[in-house]
């Protein structure tokens, strides 16, 4: 099962970074979008539920971990998505490549540290489920920010994706709510997920 999580999120990565998202539409914001989510909210908890990690020795290191790893997301995120930052990695193939890889790096430290391994506890599933909730927050933010922004953010002309003529303003729209679609209800979904398992937990027994 981990094995298979993890070549499949191997295979979502090689296919988000090879094929066409960030080549021949790598002018579309949307297209963006959709690499940014299939790195972060797809790529990177499958690969997380399949690399094997020792269980975490004790509840405080799950609640110091989990908290910073979804501030990291957030700064990484929402700075990426400035309007300078993007134009240097829409335009530059070397910025991409650092952008793609904090991406990444970002995702998995959200993901392992948020992730219930053996050895978890109560204090850990509760870190681990705020900061994916938070996540889920700051996500519906900036895709809610860029989808109703009435002006374009990120350029002027029409725009070719998904054999598809946009405006920048359309292209932006539609970015905007991939994000809402895909990032905000993924993080929701490990959030909820996490609480549920924290709910069910059976109550400590007094010493």
């Amino acid at each position: 099962m981990r094995r298979a999580c993890l070549i499949l999120g191997l295979l979502v990565l090689a296919l988000v970074w090879v094929g066409p998202l960030l080549d021949a539409w790598r002018d579309s914001f949307s297209a963006h979008m959709l690499a940014h989510m299939g790195v972060v909210a797809i790529a990177a908890p499958l690969m997380a539920i399949g690399i094997p990690l020792r269980p975490k020795p004790d509840a405080n290191r799950a609640f110091t971990l989990a908290l910073p790893a979804s501030l990291v997301e957030l700064i990484i995120v929402w700075s990426w998505h400035a309007p300078a930052l993007r134009t240097l990695a829409q335009s530059s193939l070397f910025a991409t490549a650092i952008e793609q890889a904090t991406f990444l790096a970002a995702g998995l430290f959200l993901w392992l540290a948020c992730l219930p391994r053996r050895g978890s506890d109560i204090t850990g599933n509760a870190a681990g489920a705020f900061a994916l909730l938070l996540t889920s927050i700051h996500m519906t933010l900036l895709g809610a920010l860029l989808a109703l922004t009435p002006r374009p953010l990120y350029g002027t002309g029409e725009i070719s994706c998904f054999g598809v003529a946009l405006s920048a303003q359309q292209d932006q729209e539609l970015g905007g709510v991939i994000m809402l679609l895909v990032g905000a209800a993924v993080y929701l979904a490990g959030g909820v997920t996490l609480f549920a398992r924290l709910l069910a937990a059976p109550p400590r027994k007094a010493v």
